[in-house]
């Protein structure tokens, strides 16, 4: 029987390329300080549980060295894990909704609830620096269960000095309320912009476009 500790370590693994696409032994060893040898009985454990994937590729002068990435099963079974526990029955909610009162109306229904999620984040995330707000916003992000985070953009020495922040999450914790109604999408938009008043936000990338995560650049107008 696999150990809670063993089952924690191959999770930070499937985290780690989930955030970061693809990565060598030797990297996952580093950035989850633990020997090289026991980073590859994970690796093996995950490859027979089909959860990862390899190329051999050449990096420098030396042999090459197998990359690890997730598979298509790998990232649905971390999808799973940290996503909505509730995505089943709130699907099945939606799509009664739908053949009772029609799309159009439950298109309305899921606006009105980002208004209130959006009202909510506003009031949690208080009136201090966009730095503070943005912080806020990726701790409430990771309790609803995205693997979210914020990296502040650098402003060339040339350009105006101005706040800027791409604010990412590396999972979709409802992705499957997204594949029955992808306006959800439109309304997460909306709702970011509207806890973040005096800033504009923009949608970066866009995990239903085939992309490994969603990004959203945040900037203060000036």
């Amino acid at each position: 029987m696999e150990t809670s500790h063993q089952s924690s370590t191959k999770q930070d693994i499937l985290k780690y390329l989930l955030k970061g696409v693809q990565a060598t032994a030797l990297q996952l060893a580093t950035a989850l300080k633990i020997s090289p040898q026991a980073i590859r009985r994970h690796l093996k454990d995950l490859e027979v549980e089909e959860l990862i994937t390899y190329s051999s590729e050449q990096m420098g002068m030396g042999r090459p060295q197998h990359v690890y990435r997730l598979s298509g099963k790998g990232k649905e079974r971390l999808h799973k894990e940290v996503g909505d526990s509730y995505g089943q029955f709130a699907i099945s909610l939606l799509h009664t909704l739908a053949e009772t009162v029609g799309r159009d109306q439950v298109s309305s229904i899921l606006q009105k609830q980002w208004e209130r999620k959006a009202a909510e984040y506003r009031q949690r995330l208080g009136k201090g620096s966009l730095r503070h707000r943005v912080a806020t916003l990726v701790e409430l992000r990771i309790a609803e269960g995205f693997m979210a985070e914020y990296h502040p953009v650098e402003t060339p020495d040339s350009e105006e000095v101005e706040e800027k922040f791409i604010f990412l999450e590396h999972n979709c914790a409802i992705s499957n309320v997204v594949e029955s109604f992808p306006s959800v999408c439109g309304h997460e938009l909306e709702m970011f912009a509207a806890i973040l008043p005096d800033c504009t936000v923009e949608r970066t990338h866009w995990i239903i476009d085939g992309e490994h995560r969603c990004g959203y650049l945040v900037k203060a107008r000036n």
